[in-house]
């Protein structure tokens, strides 16, 4: 291959991202695709073009950190908004890849969760892993979370997600920690070694999940008498006619946000696109659909009372732990390779 035909083939490459300036292109606003990126156009997007006669184009993002990289190796930044989770936005900020929010072009912080509000970050959506069950023979329903380790009153296996994350913290919050002194507990030698020793104590009847389809189904199947799940995997088989319950005692929850990346040429649009998108009704309409949590304080009275059950806001919440907070990223950080290879060598006693 000559040096032309590189040169050319790596100037394609670089038109073929359809990167520009911003009069070669529209506002790109970026999220995970899918039956809820439909939900958005129609709910969010859309009506934001009509109102402001801004136009936007979307495209998609699988997660993880390498458009990021991308960008930050090229300085080319095809997008302008991006839904992305709490360790990417964390990480865009630190590294100086995502704009800094200015909160007075978004209509303030107050009206938020304090959890959606971030430096780089605006929250849009809440999810959580809880506690599910079929209820549909038991004669008795459990009702804290310590009674997914009573296996007496309800006999058969228990399903946990594979790894040390979201079950450590179950574990103390289950031996009588509350959410918030649990990183303070796991941050000791004692702390870790009593969350182990908990979950001995169910660990014969303990099913490894890897897929968050995988918690549904074998409860759907008998496979297991209690797991734990995400709230939106468990609320799309209630819609299914299932006889699923969700329990939200120490129920474990996170936001994703919306960033802005550094470089943008949609910077001020951007942020005019997140203040009309956060509105309480159109949040609420959208959690109406899906089961995600408004982060708008005032969304709550617009949801409906059926979807309430499924949904991670308001008292669902209440006795939860956020395992997206300061905390929780600050310690896993510091330990989740120590205590991965603990965790995984525990797994195969």
């Amino acid at each position: 291959m000559t040096k032309n035909t590189m040169t050319a083939l790596l100037t394609a490459a670089i038109c073929a991202v359809g990167v520009g300036t911003a009069e070669a292109r529209d506002m790109t606003v970026t999220t995970w695709g899918g039956a809820t990126e439909d939900e958005k156009k129609r709910i969010f997007f859309n009506p934001f073009s009509e109102e402001t006669g801004i136009p936007h184009q979307t495209d998609v993002y699988a997660g993880g950190w390498a458009p990021f990289k991308a960008m930050q190796d090229t300085g080319i930044v095809p997008w302008d908004v991006v839904h992305v989770e709490t360790a990417e936005m964390d990480r865009g900020c630190e590294e100086g890849v995502f704009a800094q929010i200015d909160w007075d072009k978004i209509g303030g912080k107050d009206q938020f969760i304090p959890a959606a509000v971030a430096e780089c970050g605006v929250g849009t959506i809440i999810w959580s892993m809880v506690i599910a069950y079929d209820g549909s023979d038991m004669s008795e329903k459990p009702t804290e979370a310590n009674d997914f380790w009573d296996l007496e009153t309800w006999p058969g296996k228990r399903g946990m997600r594979q790894g040390p994350k979201v079950n450590l913290e179950f574990a103390l919050m289950a031996d009588g920690v509350e959410p918030e002194d649990v990183y303070d507990v796991l941050s000791t030698p004692e702390g870790v070694d009593r969350a182990f020793a908990k979950l001995d104590e169910i660990k014969p009847e303990v099913l490894w999940w890897k897929t968050g389809a995988q918690a549904p189904e074998w409860l759907v199947s008998g496979d297991v008498e209690m797991t734990m799940a995400y709230n939106g995997r468990v609320a799309v088989a209630m819609e299914e006619g299932r006889g699923l319950e969700i329990l939200w005692d120490n129920t474990q929850y996170a936001v994703d946000y919306w960033i802005i990346p550094e470089g943008s040429p949609y910077v001020d649009e951007a942020h005019q696109f997140i203040k009309f998108i956060s509105d309480p009704k159109r949040q609420a309409e959208y959690s109406n659909t899906f089961a995600y949590g408004p982060t708008l304080k005032a969304a709550d009275q617009y949801i409906d009372d059926s979807q309430r059950a499924v949904l991670p806001s308001g008292a669902n919440i209440e006795t939860g732990l956020h395992i997206g907070g300061d905390e929780a990223r600050v310690f896993w950080a510091d330990n989740l390779q120590t205590l991965t290879e603990r965790w995984n060598a525990w797994v195969l006693q």
